[in-house]
């Protein structure tokens, strides 16, 4: 059943759609991920955004921010997320360009912006497609993802709807910059890389980089057809000098263009053979299919994730942004102990956490730390509320500029100094997820 209703005739008119809830709408550690086919039943979407929408109670005119990873069934979801919001009373909305923006860059345009807080379309780094996953986050007005308590009020509310509202608008070309007024609401759609970007200058010396890149050091950067080719296109080619061959797979596919969108070095296989090549670049990155993991290598060398936060911290003040140092560390539990011992000798906090990203952002509002990171190939800082990937390979960028030497001397120099920490990470790909949870018929012989 619908209703429409409406005040007068300039006044925005918004349709009450009925419908039963849907019992599996409880958040993870980031957000709601499922198979697309799920999230294209008829009501699914909607009602988990009523759900986000009824437990914020956000205020009349509310600013929002909208954007994400590009994968299939982005484009859509935007639409339909604008409509709600609108029918919610927000009175700005603030959304990427063609749809797009990586999750740092969302949680940065959510602080920027003083943003009531944010929709966040991805699943990170697992596949896309008509028969893989879509995923959708809340970021609150700090720019981190949603806390436990907000996760649970929100699958309370998806239990109990009977149905949602729906402003009724024409779909919103995200194709061009500029704003759209409609019944006195603004919808902004804004270039999804300029204000990140300016943000990557203050915290980071580009002359130093430019120079770096000048004196024939190569950068290799894999953005896996994700989100942050745009990115690494405005940043490493036209800011800093990397040649555009050097940038790879970095048009944002909606299908990823048959990858699977995850750093590490079985996805990333033909990276590492690069860098055991007799002449292999200086250094090679690649970041996941939202923008927020990262993996460095360099000759002949893989970074481990909990060596690479380490050996950021003890070089952080060579970077512009943190020459001021930090006022403490945290690490996730899986996570190697080889930052604990460079925090020990230089008197700083660190500090362990539950794995999830949103338990760093509780010490990085209380101002406790300022460089964290994850064994799954997570780095960040207090400059967003999410973890980083391009962040991070400016990091390192930046570091070698400064140091004039190689990433295998500085990972050599380092564990002379404090030792080496070693751990490993097994993952498990089951692909049908369904079976994985089943017990099979067991026979003795």
């Amino acid at each position: 059943m619908i209703n429409t209703a409406a005040n007068d005739k300039n006044a925005l008119k918004v349709r009450t759609v009925e419908c039963q809830p849907f019992p599996d709408q409880r958040m993870g550690t980031a957000g709601l991920r499922r198979k697309v086919r799920v999230f294209r039943q008829p009501h699914y979407l909607q009602c988990f955004v009523q759900a986000v929408l009824d437990t914020l109670r956000l205020p009349a005119g509310a600013r929002l921010v909208i954007g994400g990873d590009g994968r299939f069934f982005n484009d859509s979801a935007v639409q339909t997320i604008i409509r709600m919001a609108a029918a919610a009373g927000a009175g700005h909305l603030v959304v990427g360009q063609n749809g797009l923006l990586s999750t740092p860059a969302a949680s940065h345009l959510i602080r920027l912006r003083k943003a009531h807080g944010g929709f966040v379309l991805t699943a990170s780094h697992n596949p896309g497609g008509p028969d893989a996953d879509f995923g959708i986050k809340f970021n609150i007005a700090t720019g981190g993802q949603a806390p436990p308590a907000l996760s649970d009020a929100v699958y309370e509310a998806s239990r109990a709807l009977s149905g949602y509202r729906l402003a009724e608008l024409p779909d919103i070309d995200l194709s061009r910059t500029g704003i759209h007024t409609v019944c006195g609401m603004q919808i902004e759609i804004v270039d999804s890389v300029a204000d990140y970007e300016s943000l990557m200058q203050r915290l980071f010396d580009f002359d130093r980089i430019r120079g770096w890149t000048a004196a024939g050091h190569q950068l290799v950067f894999d953005a896996m057809h994700g989100v942050t080719g745009p990115y690494a296109r405005r940043i490493f080619t036209t800011a800093l000098g990397v040649a555009p061959a050097n940038l790879l797979h970095a048009e944002p596919l909606p299908d990823f263009g048959g990858l699977h969108p995850d750093p590490n070095p079985v996805d990333c296989r033909a990276l590492v053979e690069r860098s055991n090549e007799p002449e292999a670049p200086a250094l090679l990155a690649a970041s996941d299919g939202d923008g927020d993991r990262n993996m460095i290598l360099g000759p002949g060398f893989m970074l481990s994730p909990g060596d690479s936060v380490a050996m950021m911290l003890a070089h952080a003040r060579r970077v512009p942004g943190y020459r001021d140092g930090v006022p403490g560390v945290a690490r996730s539990m899986p996570t190697s102990r080889a930052l604990d011992v460079v925090a020990a000798d230089l008197g700083l906090p660190c500090y362990e956490t539950p794995t999830g990203w949103r338990f760093f952002c509780n010490l990085l509002d209380a101002g406790r730390i300022g460089l964290c990171g994850e064994e799954s190939f997570g780095t960040g800082s207090s400059h967003p509320r999410e973890k980083d990937g391009l962040w991070a390979v400016l990091f390192w960028m930046n570091v070698l500029a400064a140091l004039d030497t190689t990433l295998p001397r500085i990972a050599d120099a380092h564990w002379c100094r404090y030792g080496r920490h070693y751990f490993q990470r097994h993952d498990y790909d089951i692909p049908d997820a369904a079976r994985g949870g089943r017990r099979e018929p067991h026979h003795r012989g």
